[in-house]
């Protein structure tokens, strides 16, 4: 049985005091029996989120890491300095990192190993845009995504990797994917997964959805065979629409 996860991606969002009133707020109430919840924050946040969690099961994300441990790369974070601060997770091939960044798939899959060297979690994120959508190509674009960042993973460490379906059309639109498109979507990856590592891995792979994810519809996606919880944005960044979605997910 796949355990739950709800991540929240607050972006470019909350200083270091509001980041930590939030967890003051959410402690005792997003801890959930049976549901994994993580917030993921801007890198100046979290030295004192991994400190505010403590003796709680809440765990911490980074949004981003650069695939070397060091050099000259003016602005980047590496996973061995996240490893130390005590970072479980990281978001890796985001769409806005992909569109803003110009990050290729050969640089998400770099980050993806680069998690794994340095015992961090990724959060793997793949999806469409509007007009690939629209030109019948989502399962083709998932398809080229997912198999290329899991290039030169073992089975083991495949089966850890968070996957987070994010159509890019959806993502902070108030637009979403139904349950059952959604659904049609993640069970295609989780069978891409199975091609390359086999069912065993595949169906311990968790395969989150993204996109316009709110207290009221969380229940719904995951009422879904294959959807094992949501990467949420906006709907993350207040206390009571986080502890809302973690009890959605119960």
């Amino acid at each position: 049985m796949r355990k739950p996860i709800i991540a929240g991606n607050w972006k470019m969002f909350k200083t270091v005091s509001e980041a930590t009133a939030f967890i003051n707020e959410v402690k005792g109430k997003a801890e959930v029996d049976g549901v994994e919840s993580v917030i993921c924050a801007p890198f100046t946040n979290l030295p004192a989120l991994v400190e505010a969690v403590k003796g709680t099961t809440l765990k911490i994300g980074a949004q981003n890491l650069h695939f070397e441990d060091n050099g000259a790369f003016t602005g980047e974070i590496s996973g061995v300095m996240l490893k130390e601060l005590g970072v479980e997770y990281v978001i890796i091939g985001h769409s806005e990192r992909r569109a803003y960044f110009a990050e290729s798939d050969e640089i998400v899959n770099k980050k993806v190993l680069a998690a794994f060297k340095h015992d961090l979690t990724p959060i793997l994120c793949v999806g469409e845009k509007l007009e690939e959508r629209e030109a019948g190509q989502t399962k083709d674009v998932c398809k080229v995504q997912t198999e290329a960042a899991f290039a030169g993973l073992s089975a083991e460490q495949a089966a850890q990797v968070v996957i987070a379906y994010e159509p890019i059309w959806a993502i902070g639109t108030g637009k979403s994917s139904t349950a059952a498109d959604a659904q049609d979507v993640i069970g295609y990856i989780r069978g891409i997964v199975a091609g390359l590592y086999g069912a065993d891995t595949a169906n311990a792979v968790r395969i989150q959805y993204g996109g316009s994810v709110k207290p009221n519809n969380i229940a719904e996606y995951l009422g879904e065979a294959d959807i094992d919880g949501a990467l949420v944005g906006g709907a993350s960044l207040e206390p009571a629409s986080y502890i809302a979605l973690v009890e959605g997910a119960k």
